[in-house]
């Protein structure tokens, strides 16, 4: 009798199961697809281009920046006397000697000499800080790092500044060399004695004020230091924006950076073959706004091209400089 009452609920048991397993093949949940799969094709395309870099700074009065040697050579100092007010013309402080040829070095009008940054009659580089200089009045100083010291280093023509809660946008004139310096020297004079075969007489001899000594620059950091326009209002201490234009292109060959892998430099595209297929091509890149990026060489411009771009090892993604993004408005 027992063993009759079992049966129907084993044979109940069977069913029940065989009724919630899945009749059809295992259910998967779907995935994202990887990097290398062309969802999207485009095509490149021609645009002006301009890349900046935004830098934090803030009103300071009489900065210290540095004067480069225009060429490499020896460098030879003048003695720089001290003066008796703002100076309203360049002063000449150093001559860069390239075989017998001068290259002058001058303070511009509106600066004081700050001190010698290397010995004299030492051999110097292009572009290397050789002497300092004090602004006198306002200026914008902002300090930068130094990724953004090669990234700006040779773009110092087009300079903009915003003070918060100010004046501005408005052009700033870049003073000097982005690059930090070291403390500046300040030579001492010479004590001068009296000729014993012509002293002077009693009447000739005046009473001289004595002069204040001058005191060296001390050591900076990596900045750029700019004025700004003379009816331009400014606050010691007051916060600003500085904005560098880094780069322009006109109607350069761009395609989205989705597209790309690799970064600055060197970069690889998926080509979009008649038969579907995909070719990587390695190409040359230049500018990027964070939006597309500048294609030098690599492409014609009418290829299509697959996003997103191919998948590079770990390693090549890595490589190079990291894509500028626009910082400016």
């Amino acid at each position: 009798m027992r063993n009759i009452v079992l049966a129907p609920l084993c044979a109940l048991v069977t069913v029940a199961v065989a009724a919630c397993s899945p009749s059809g093949p295992e259910q998967t949940n779907p995935e994202l697809a990887p990097r290398g799969t062309a969802m999207t094709k485009v095509k490149p395309t021609r645009q002006d281009l301009t890349t900046k870099l935004s830098i934090s700074g803030k009103v300071e009065m009489n900065p210290t920046f540095g004067l480069v040697a225009p060429t490499e050579g020896q460098v030879r100092y003048f003695d720089i006397p001290t003066p008796n007010g703002t100076p309203t013309r360049p002063t000449r402080v150093a001559t860069v000697w390239k075989g017998n040829t001068p290259n002058y070095v001058e303070i511009p009008a509106g600066a004081t000499f700050g001190g010698r940054l290397v010995d004299d009659k030492a051999t110097v580089t292009a572009g290397m800080p050789i002497a300092s200089a004090k602004h006198v009045g306002y200026a914008i100083v902002g300090d930068i790092d130094g990724q953004q010291a090669y990234k700006i280093s040779g773009a110092l023509t087009d300079v903009t500044v915003q003070i918060k809660n100010g004046p501005g946008p408005f052009p700033c004139t870049v003073l000097g060399t982005i690059a930090a310096l070291p403390q500046g020297t300040i030579p001492e004079k010479p004590t001068q004695t009296p000729d014993p075969k012509n002293p002077p007489t009693t009447g000739q001899q005046q009473p001289k004020t004595p002069e204040q000594p001058q005191q060296p620059s001390t050591s900076t950091g990596l900045r750029i230091v700019c004025t700004a326009p003379a009816d331009v209002q400014m606050i010691n201490g007051a916060s600003a924006s500085i904005e560098v234009t880094t780069g322009k292109a006109t109607q350069a060959l761009v395609v989205p950076v989705e597209a790309v892998a690799g970064q600055q430099g060197k970069g690889k595209v998926d080509v979009i073959q008649p038969d579907g297929s995909r070719r990587t091509t390695e190409v040359t890149l230049g500018l990027t706004d964070g939006k597309v990026i500048e294609v030098k060489s690599g492409l014609t411009g009418d290829e299509e091209l697959g996003v997103p771009g191919p998948n590079l090892p770990e390693g090549q993604q890595q490589g190079g400089d990291p894509q500028q993004k626009p910082t400016g408005p």
